[in-house]
């Protein structure tokens, strides 16, 4: 027999998650300066995945007592790594467009979940589309396995140890394992009994005594439960409805993180708030120029938390939460809507949010299929897209040889969202990438420029300011515009912004007038 090993629950519920609509694929293209190498590139993977990672040789087995990892006995590599060809003369866009035709394409359920396909001559050089399914690994865990097979240098002997990867931005404190346990145990006794989620929440914070036997903890995820279950939808807009099987998929051109960070700095604000409030605007302009109202509207986006402790490092398997950010997308001064991000970001990062939906997922892998679909499309219908940002390496890396000189990724999106946003920083850059159910999004390419828009026009105005007093939004807004746009509609009313000071603000080199 072959040797197979249980699925962790949480790992079950993303292997049970896949629809026609919405694969759980994470979905990677990778560029190359030079023409690939296929054999090097083979012996590579030989190496340092397939035989350094014992999930990349199993298969995932569903039976009535539950999901489990076996050895694939006939597992074959060139199953799972091979050659394509675009037409001769093909550029950016057909590459876009066979990694939307992938991104639909289910991997063979009967063989490990995960293939990556070499298209050896990309405009002189090489790409590859990599797709590896979520029950394997999460994004942080996964961009430590596509590390491991490059170097810092093109001279690498094979057998030399590769880099490891940096931590997440969204890295979080380590939660406490007995928390997301409770958790398990409290709600995996609801769903196994059919009971309805939020009335079980609210009669465990209604019964003392009943809480203390779970923990410190056991309140407050327990409220904010119920505070998740009771969030109503988010705003009504194009970017909502039923998903089809149709997906496509654009990236930016790569944005210089240096200039992201003095930004932020400059502001008192983190690279992620920047960012998330580029693609806020990003929205916001896009619905503009299809001719929707953005009065009131309000995007919510679904953004993984990294939950990995010292102790997870270098393995597989999934140990992420999610937090609910809700975008101002009615807000049009870019300033106000940076300080708003930054405040609903702060929030979030004391929020018990990540351990709970970690905690929720382990439940509903524990409970029948149906239940769990039922219960993640609620969820699902609260967003309009999912948004995660993970930090590579500063330094310039090597695939067999190859320079890698761009880097694009897409994580799956469950339920009925039909709207991926992907931020990846590597080699002092960062790269914006989308993927969009065509029902939603039918032209990517049309949204992914205005993402380096919204980060010009904050930069260009803060340029234009005065930098030795505290900045205020509706000045800056005027100085970019001439004149003052931002009305805040009553159906969106906020309270004030609070804003930090104003530090000393550098001013980017390609900015400075020469001496």
């Amino acid at each position: 027999m072959p040797r197979r090993e249980k699925m962790s629950a949480v790992d079950t519920a993303w292997l049970r998650m896949d629809r026609p609509t919405n694969l759980m694929m994470i979905v990677g293209v990778m560029v190359f300066a030079e023409r690939m190498d296929f054999a090097r590139l083979r012996n590579t993977v030989a190496a340092r995945l397939v035989g350094r990672y014992r999930r990349f040789r199993q298969c995932a087995v569903q039976e009535v007592a539950g999901a489990f990892w076996e050895d694939d006995p006939d597992f074959d590599l060139d199953a799972h790594l091979r050659r394509r060809a675009l037409p001769k003369g093909s550029g950016k866009a057909a590459l876009q467009a066979l990694a939307s035709e992938l991104a639909v394409q289910p991997l063979n359920a009967g063989k490990p979940l995960w293939r990556f396909d070499l298209i050896e001559d990309y405009e002189g050089g090489s790409a590859m589309v990599v797709r590896i399914h979520h029950s394997i690994a999460d994004g942080i865990a996964l961009v430590g396995v596509v590390l491991s097979l490059t170097d810092e240098s093109p001279d690498v002997a094979l057998g030399e140890a590769p880099p490891t990867s940096e931590d997440d931005e969204f890295d979080a404190d380590e939660p406490s394992r007995g928390l997301i346990e409770t958790l398990v145990e409290t709600l995996g006794s609801a769903v196994h009994a059919g009971s309805d989620l939020g009335h079980q929440a609210m009669t465990l914070a209604q019964d003392p005594d009943r809480l203390q036997t779970y923990g410190q903890y056991g309140i407050g995820l327990l409220a904010e439960l119920a505070k998740l279950l009771a969030m109503p939808p988010d705003s009504p807009t194009s970017l909502k409805g039923h998903t089809g099987t149709v997906k496509r998929v654009a990236w930016a051109e790569p944005m210089p993180l240096g200039e992201i960070k003095a930004l932020g700095k400059a502001l008192g604000c983190s690279v992620n708030d920047v960012l998330l409030s580029a693609v806020a605007g990003a929205f916001r302009a896009y619905l503009q120029q299809k001719g929707e109202t953005v009065d009131g509207v309000e995007i919510r986006a679904m953004v993984p938390v990294n939950l990995r402790s010292g102790r997870d490092e270098g393995t597989l398997g999934n140990r992420f939460g999610l937090v609910t950010l809700s975008l101002p997308i009615w807000e049009a001064n870019p300033f106000a809507r940076l300080f708003l991000v930054r405040e609903r970001m702060n929030e979030l990062k004391h929020s018990l949010q990540p351990p709970l939906t970690l905690g929720v997922l382990a439940a509903v892998g524990l409970a029948p299929k149906l239940a769990q679909q039922a219960f993640l499309d609620m969820l699902a219908a609260k967003a309009s897209a999912v948004m995660t940002n993970v930090p590579g390496p500063k330094q310039p890396l090597y695939l067999a040889g190859k320079r890698l000189d761009q880097c694009m990724f897409w994580v799956p999106q469950s339920g009925d969202i039909g709207v991926g946003v992907s931020i990846l920083s590597y080699n002092d850059a960062v790269q914006f990438s989308l993927i969009a159910d065509r029902h939603f999004i039918p032209d990517p390419e049309a949204v992914t420029p205005l993402f380096a828009a919204e980060f010009e026009k904050m930069l260009l105005a803060l340029l234009m300011l005065e930098w030795d007093r505290p900045l205020d939004p509706l000045l800056a807004e005027e100085k970019l515009f001439g004149r003052r746009i931002t009305g805040i509609p009553e159906a969106a009313s906020r309270k004030p912004v609070k804003r930090k000071p104003a530090t000393p603000r550098r001013i980017p080199k390609r900015f400075r007038k020469p001496a």
